[in-house]
């Protein structure tokens, strides 16, 4: 529904009650929560870091209270049984670091402590964490003569904090599994358990035994259950839209997807909450959410960075992750790096997933943060950005030439030496795609399957630019330019009337420079 005054806008509220009696925008998710709230039952949903989680979690807590003024004029005012209350156990990892067995203990000592004071529960808690755990929905039931509701925020939180101290992430999760194994034996006295967090750790490892623990990250009917859609945008922040460009506002935020290409795709609420506040484009989300280890990792594992426009994957390594076994397709995804573009079978029920960038922010963002790892310093790069624009808008075929071969030349010799990317056979088309993408120009990328070859489109400034990417010690020279002409790659942008330039770009592997650049324009 559309405001006809503007608000204030809920910039890193958690607090439903808050958002409701402060005069705040909210993007009403109540018709989403409404059958898990009635029905029951367990549930887990895996969502990026600052996507409205705890709000969600939150917005339960107070609806399961029977806090009906809050829901005043939302969908489920009229639809919910408010004089049927649960008595609610809402345990969070958000809040600190922990480092170490004995302080997870303590944290988790705490809250169970904070919870049987709120629920005036009096008898004395139990001697270990498993045991008051059992005991206290045990007991609420009791007191209440209701079944309890236990929302866990950020269950993973602690481990992923950890991540790369394998041997304290593997004693945090047998510390959380001992907490989460309770809810197996306790189901007579639950109504509903909500579990959210950034990743999907195996059930075995953290979940052990809760066989009806339904995942709903994936399910088409709750993708839109955090994060705001197109739709979303148009009305509810209507008053804030004049002066900002929509289709940028898309491009720069829209896009991450929880099911296939059939499912709506939607936008991360702290950038456009942000957007809306400074009325300047920025990546407020990447900036707030980025694990150093995630940069880490991929320069570990030497990405092939073209293959993150095109990234294709079996479900089973979406939900590989756990301390010794994160695959990088589960690591992208769960993180919000990489998102769901399509699901398609070549196989009946085997589904094959198409993972893809979700928009310009991560795109640019996550690419600048690669360039480190693909030897291109952050003061090389600041003369990238101002000279590469300059270039395309001028179609200044021989400076970009210049330019190139300057940035590979560049690459520092100790780099080659000591980095596992520098071995990789991709390295070259990596520099190439990721320097272009890191500017914030549109690339699009052809051929991102094959290592070593990116056959890319540059759209900037009035040009339009095709490259094809050869590396002449596996072809013989000439034949980049050749490649692009037979393959007709010019045909489709024709109908643009913008400039079309044809450049061949070869490479020598032994002599890590360019040794052939073609050019043709169409």
């Amino acid at each position: 529904m559309a405001n006809h005054q503007r608000l204030t806008l809920p910039i890193g509220i958690q607090s439903f009650e808050k958002l409701r009696k402060g005069h705040y925008y909210y993007v009403d998710k109540t018709p989403l929560i409404e059958s898990m709230a009635k029905i029951g039952g367990y549930y887990f949903l895996s969502r990026p870091r600052r996507f409205g989680k705890s709000l969600l979690l939150d917005t339960l807590h107070c609806l399961f209270e029977g806090r009906k003024t809050l829901f005043e004029g939302l969908y489920l005012h009229d639809k919910w049984d408010w004089q049927t209350t649960y008595p609610v156990i809402r345990i969070s990892f958000a809040d600190g670091v922990v480092k170490s067995r004995e302080e997870l203990d303590a944290h988790i000592w705490h809250q169970l402590k904070v919870q049987r004071e709120k629920l005036a529960l009096s008898q004395p808690p139990a001697e270990i964490i498993s045991g008051e755990f059992s005991s206290l929905i045990r007991q609420t039931h009791a007191h209440y003569g209701q079944r309890a509701v236990v929302l866990i925020d950020e269950y993973d939180k602690p481990i992923l904090d950890n991540i790369l101290e394998p041997e304290r992430a593997r004693e945090l999760r047998e510390g959380l599994k001992n907490l989460y194994s309770v809810l197996k034996d306790a189901d007579p006295h639950l109504h509903l358990v909500l579990i959210t967090g950034v990743s999907k750790f195996s059930k075995v490892s953290l979940f052990s035994g809760l066989n009806n623990l339904r995942d709903i990250t994936l399910l088409p009917e709750y993708s839109t259950i955090c994060g705001y859609t197109d739709d979303d945008i148009d009305t509810v922040f209507d008053l804030e839209l004049p002066g900002l460009d929509r289709e940028t506002i898309r491009q720069w935020y829209n896009g991450y997807r929880w099911g296939g290409s059939e499912v709506t795709s939607v936008y991360n609420p702290f950038d456009v909450l942000l957007l809306l506040q400074n009325r300047q484009f920025g990546p407020y989300w990447f900036e707030s959410a980025t694990p150093t280890f995630l940069v880490n990792l991929l320069k570990e594992r030497g990405v092939f960075t073209p293959e993150l426009t095109a990234w294709h994957s079996r479900p089973a390594l979406l939900s590989r992750f756990d301390v010794d076994d994160i695959s990088t397709d589960a690591l992208l995804f769960q993180t919000g790096y990489l998102t769901l573009k399509d699901i398609h079978e070549e196989v009946p029920n085997r589904p094959l997933y198409k993972l893809g960038l979700p928009n310009q922010e991560v795109e640019i963002s996550l690419n600048e943060a690669l360039l480190p790892a693909l030897g291109v310093s952050h003061a090389v790069f600041d003369d990238v950005v101002i000279r590469l624009p300059r270039l395309l808008k001028a179609a200044d075929l021989a400076g970009l030439e210049t330019h190139l071969k300057a940035l590979y030349a560049g690459l520092p010799h100790d780099w080659y030496r000591n980095n596992p990317i520098a071995q990789y056979e991709g390295h070259y088309a990596s520099v190439f795609y990721s320097h272009f993408a890191a500017l914030g120009v549109q690339v699009t990328v052809e051929d991102a399957s094959h290592h070593g070859k990116v056959d890319m489109t540059v759209d900037f400034g009035g040009h339009i630019y095709l490259f094809e990417f050869k590396v002449v010690e596996q072809l013989p020279e000439g034949k980049a330019l050749e490649q692009i002409k037979q393959k007709g790659y010019a045909d489709k942008y024709r109908a643009t009337g913008k400039p079309i330039h044809l450049i061949g770009v070869e490479f020598s592997r032994e002599k890590r420079q360019i040794v052939a650049f073609d050019v043709e324009t169409a």
